[in-house]
């Protein structure tokens, strides 16, 4: 499960970070990049709190995984269907695409072993 959650931590990050340097200076509107800022936050949280875990805490983790999976489902699938479209973007089209769809695939994954790994719930 520590990896879970390591992995968890390492996705928002890349997710935030990556968001930041592929707006700067972009001038796209807030619904646009915050919704990665909100993904990183929630996952980090969900990481943290189940550290002590309950099973309200690990729906809270499960569920940033899931919110994850969703946002970039439509971002990544989004860019598939519209190769070379206006990305608005510091980052190439096809490389962004690339990295959206390995943060897709490791929140399927990560996802996925939040439900079908064990826990230990704590009293």
């Amino acid at each position: 499960m520590k990896l879970l959650r390591i992995l968890a931590v390492l996705l928002a990050l890349s997710l935030m970070i990556g968001e930041g340097f592929r707006s700067w200076g972009q001038e796209r509107p807030i619904p646009a990049w915050i919704d990665d800022q909100l993904m990183g936050a929630l996952l980090i949280a969900g990481a943290w709190f189940v550290g002590q875990p309950t099973p309200a805490r690990r729906a809270l983790f499960t569920g940033a995984w899931g919110v994850s999976v969703g946002a970039l489902y439509l971002s990544f699938f989004g860019k598939m269907l519209q190769p070379g479209g206006d990305y608005s973007s510091n980052i190439p089209g096809g490389v962004l695409t690339l990295l959206l769809g390995i943060a897709f695939a490791v929140s399927v994954a990560g996802f996925i072993a939040s439900l079908a790994l064990p826990f230990k719930f704590r009293e």
